[in-house]
C-alpha cells in the first residue's frame, strides 16, 4: 500500500510521493530537475525531494490569470 502522509510528517519525498502530491507524471517532473527547477537529492539509487524545496517550487509558480468574460 503505497499512501501519501501529511506534508507535515514528511521531511523529504520520493518521486511516487511527488507524482502523487502534486499531479504530474514521471516525465514532467525529472524534466523539471533536469531543468534545475527543482532541486532534488539522491539517496543511494532513491531520488528524494526535500518538503521545503517543494513547497519553494510550488509558491514560485506564476498565479493563473482570472479573464473577464
Amino acid at each position: 500500500m503505497n499512501t501519501v502522509p501529511p506534508a507535515a510528517e514528511c521531511a523529504a519525498y520520493s518521486i511516487p510521493q511527488v507524482m502523487a502530491r502534486v499531479g504530474v507524471g514521471r516525465d514532467k517532473l525529472y524534466c523539471l530537475i533536469r531543468e534545475g527547477r527543482l532541486p532534488a537529492r539522491k539517496l543511494g539509487r532513491k531520488t528524494l525531494i526535500l518538503a521545503t524545496d517543494l513547497e519553494a517550487f510550488l509558491e514560485a509558480l506564476p498565479k493563473m490569470r482570472v479573464s473577464a468574460a
